[in-house]
């Protein structure tokens, strides 16, 4: 399962990734400005984060394979479209709706639950072993940017289309279950097991409620939920993704040849494959440190970036590389290990997938803000501001959903529970005296 879960990520998440190298192909064939060009990134995060809980929904109500099958044809016909498109609204159409479409059925929506199902201790080691294909997607643009060097950016399309669907399907046919109970029946599902929480260092006494853990319904009355809504709408959607769809753009502008800045971004995919792994310390230490340093990192990477002023600088990229990619994926493991902390149950999959659309909101934004700030100021530097107060706030939203109360907070829910049941009860006795 963790395997299936890190080639998906890699193949699905490469076709977004790799954005950032396909963009300065089409700004030189077609010439259209940054800010418009950028809106397809936003429109596809934005799609993403909205289709996001209904893939969720579907794979807890109905059957996760076909959810998985279908998202996958339709981003691999989505990708192979774009080689013909000759309007920017040809990209908006493709890559802006169609292409999120498709990751939202097969990428972490889906994976990201399956795991939760199939391991409920350390999850936070799980979920970040899991994640480590979003890590090998920005390597994967060295592999699009060879591939354009040598087929053209059109060309390149039908290749990536091509591997995602040869090597995706068959271990998603022939091997994937989204829970345990699927395969064998013996096997107890996560929700028959106790929550964890070791920094509470009550691991057992977490009750799993009498019904299944969160619903939906209950989760979004919560302010934990909307406050972890609100970290990754800043992190991810705005801080991240608005420099992740300029950075090669941004070295170009600095005197750097455009491998050399597709090289750059493989390193920030590696240290966010490092940082995926990293996720599994706050099993130990709880999960608000990692979110905190998470957001220091990316500031300090940010500073490194706005330090560049020409090519003898390089070692600053590489500085911003390190600390960039490791914050991103420290986060991203850290977030939804304190989500299942909080929410797990047979909903957890359209609960946590909420999340993912917070980050599309911000990631509306993100890359088109980027571009409208350049367009309109001749410079990044701005923009790179914002995403440095957008990480503070991030990590003090996460410190007020509290994770490490997940104990006390799961032990009120079920004591309410309880209480509502009883009165329900109670009524219906008196009515039938």
């Amino acid at each position: 399962m963790v395997g299936i879960s890190v080639l998906s990520t890699t193949l699905v998440y490469g076709m977004r990734h790799s954005f950032s190298v396909f963009f300065p192909y089409i700004l030189e064939e077609f010439g259209w400005a940054r800010g418009s060009t950028a809106i397809m990134l936003s429109l596809s995060i934005l799609i993403y984060g909205f289709m996001a809980p209904l893939a969720g929904i579907l794979c807890d109500r109905w059957k996760p394979k076909i959810v998985i099958v279908t998202g996958v044809l339709v981003l691999g016909l989505a990708v192979t479209s774009c080689a013909f498109a000759q309007e920017l609204w040809h990209f908006y159409l493709l890559f802006g709706i169609l292409v999120p479409i498709g990751i939202a059925f097969s990428g972490w929506p889906v994976f990201g639950p399956a795991l939760a199902n199939w391991f409920t201790f350390r999850r936070g080691l799980i979920l970040g072993l899991g994640q480590m294909g979003l890590g090998l997607s920005f390597a994967y643009s060295m592999f699009v940017e060879f591939t354009i060097s040598r087929v053209g950016w059109r060309g390149a399309y039908f290749v990536l289309s091509a591997i995602l669907v040869g090597l995706l399907l068959p271990p998603v046919l022939f091997l994937f279950r989204y829970r345990p109970e699927d395969r064998i029946t013996s096997v107890p599902s996560a929700e028959q097991l106790p929550a964890v929480h070791t920094q509470a260092k009550v691991d057992s006494a977490i009750p799993s409620s009498g019904h299944n853990g969160s619903s939906l319904r209950d989760a979004t009355k919560t302010y934990q939920l909307w406050c972890l809504i609100a970290c990754f709408f800043l992190f991810w959607g705005i801080g991240h993704y608005m420099v992740l769809a300029h950075q090669i753009k941004f070295a170009q502008d600095m005197g750097y040849s455009t491998m050399f800045a597709a090289s750059v971004f493989a390193i920030v995919g590696a240290f966010l494959f490092i940082g995926y792994i990293s996720g599994s310390i706050s099993d130990w230490i709880g999960r608000e440190v990692p979110i905190t340093a998470a957001s220091i990192f990316s500031i300090i990477a940010l500073i490194a970036l706005l330090s560049i002023k020409d090519t003898s600088q390089s070692w600053l990229l590489y500085v911003y590389a390190v600390f960039f990619g490791y914050a991103g994926g420290l986060f991203s493991s850290t977030i939804f290990a304190g989500t299942a902390d909080l929410f797990h149950g047979k909903q957890y999959g359209a609960i946590s997938n909420l999340l993912l659309t917070g980050m599309g909101l911000g990631g509306a934004l993100g890359p088109w803000l980027g571009g409208h700030i350049y367009d309109t100021s001749g410079s990044y530097d701005s923009a790179f501001l914002f995403c440095m107060a957008c990480y503070a706030i991030a990590s003090v939203a996460f410190w007020a959903a509290a994770p490490r109360h997940a104990a006390r907070f799961r032990m009120r829910k079920s004591l309410n529970q309880r209480i509502h049941d009883k009165q329900v009860y109670k009524l219906g006795d008196t009515s039938k005296r």
